[in-house]
């Protein structure tokens, strides 16, 4: 998984490693994900959490789809890194939605969550 944060937008993407194509995305960038966020705030915690809550329900179609269900593999501390100490909240809000939502997430840190 790969997390990109702008000053004005969060985006979220489930890549497939092996085929290197996106599986699933979401993105404050599309427009009924921009309409449901409160004053046009579209880079803060609440919108990290709605671009989490959105990509859950693509992977699970998506693993009905393909009838695997591995997990998703991600490394927390380098996306923290490469984003900055700032958007570490938002980087947790949409690993956790993720987590609450029933995906299985494979931190590869350390190889379990």
């Amino acid at each position: 998984m790969r997390i990109f944060i702008s000053l004005k937008h969060i985006r979220a993407n489930v890549v497939d490693r092996n085929h290197g194509h996106i599986v699933a995305t979401s993105s404050t960038v599309e427009h009924y994900i921009k309409q449901s966020l409160e004053c046009g705030r579209s880079c803060n915690a609440k919108a990290a959490a709605v671009v989490g809550e959105v990509l859950t329900m693509r992977l699970k179609v998506e693993r009905v789809k393909d009838g695997q269900g591995r997990g998703i593999h991600l490394n927390v501390t380098k996306e923290i890194e490469k984003k900055g100490f700032k958007s570490q909240i938002k980087v947790w809000t949409i690993v956790n939605a993720l987590k609450n939502n029933g995906v299985k997430l494979i931190d590869e840190d350390d190889g379990n969550w």
